[in-house]
């Protein structure tokens, strides 16, 4: 691709004075301009659908946000660059600022895999949970909680005795009575009744559960998780 350049200054013979013979303009003259404008315009591209050869030069583009798409600074972009600079640019707004990045085939930083930004591991041995104005548990974004090994899964229930009766039957052997006589039982008499105090009994009703740590841990599954910081 060539650019065209002016083989005679036909300018300059109009100073020259008359009967000067380089003031007369020769048809080689003419001749070489227009070689040298038809090669020029030969090794041009069109502006429609033209067919590139060889490394093109492509220049900074600009979306219409105002992102500038870089070359690497080498000046000269080949397509496949040009599709890697567009990746991140729209990279990044996908992922501003704050956003998470999860990945469940890799612990690579994404400032590696995605060409951009500055990123921290986010949230080691915590599960998310979507924000709730509602409860105070999750009303801020980034509050922790929970345990994964609090102990409350086995447990016991005591049976306090609030007090009871006992009836105590005392015999009183009474031959004389008329029912000892007919049927030779001794008279049953003196009855009398004693009420306990009050007392834990220490039995247990319905223990149930396993102690240990883990008990307490919802079915999950382990990704990596990064959140953009810059």
């Amino acid at each position: 691709m060539s650019n065209y350049v002016q083989s005679t200054n036909f300018a300059t013979k109009d100073a020259l004075p008359s009967g000067d013979p380089l003031k007369i303009v020769k048809g080689t003259e003419i001749n070489t301009e227009f070689n040298n404008i038809a090669v020029a315009v030969a090794t041009k591209a069109d502006l429609a659908s033209p067919t590139f050869t060889g490394t093109v030069t492509i220049p900074t583009l600009a979306l219409t946000n105002d992102l500038a798409i870089a070359d690497g600074g080498t000046g000269a972009s080949t397509a496949a660059g040009a599709a890697a600079n567009l990746a991140v640019e729209f990279g990044k707004l996908l992922y501003p600022v704050g956003s998470i990045y999860i990945n469940a085939g890799v612990t690579t930083n994404p400032a590696t895999l995605l060409g951009f930004g500055t990123w921290v591991a986010f949230g080691a041995g915590r599960v998310m949970v979507g924000l709730d104005a509602g409860d105070a548990l999750f009303d801020a974004l980034e509050e922790t909680g929970g345990s994964k090994d609090a102990i409350v899964v086995s447990h016991t229930h005591s049976v306090t005795d609030p007090g009871h009766n006992h009836s105590v039957v005392i015999q009183s052997e009474s031959t004389d009575d008329i029912d000892y006589a007919n049927t030779g039982v001794p008279y049953l008499s003196n009855r009398s009744t004693t009420t306990t105090g009050t007392a834990t009994t220490g039995i247990s009703i319905a223990s149930a559960g396993v102690s240990g740590t883990n008990a307490n841990v919802q079915p999950y599954i382990t990704v990596a998780m990064w959140k953009r910081t810059a």
